[in-house]
């Protein structure tokens, strides 16, 4: 089905109807989304475990950090 077909069938249906599919399409697409993101971490979490260059600012974590005027 293409696209325009697509919304001109979306377009018949009732504004609940079109609110519920705008719904499922943003929690589709953000289940997509964190499912990369986990993916990604995944395999960067061996480099950051190992790798101190990765990691070097984050002793700067519980440091003061005063604004330069």
């Amino acid at each position: 089905m293409e696209t325009l077909e697509i919304m001109h069938n979306i377009n018949r249906l009732s504004m609940s109807q079109q609110m519920l599919i705008a719904e499922q399409i943003i929690h589709s697409v953000r289940k997509k989304q964190q499912a990369s993101l986990e993916l990604a971490s995944e395999r960067l979490y061996a480099d950051y475990a190992s790798d101190e260059n990765l990691t070097v600012f984050t002793k700067l974590d519980c440091e003061d950090f005063y604004e330069a005027r």
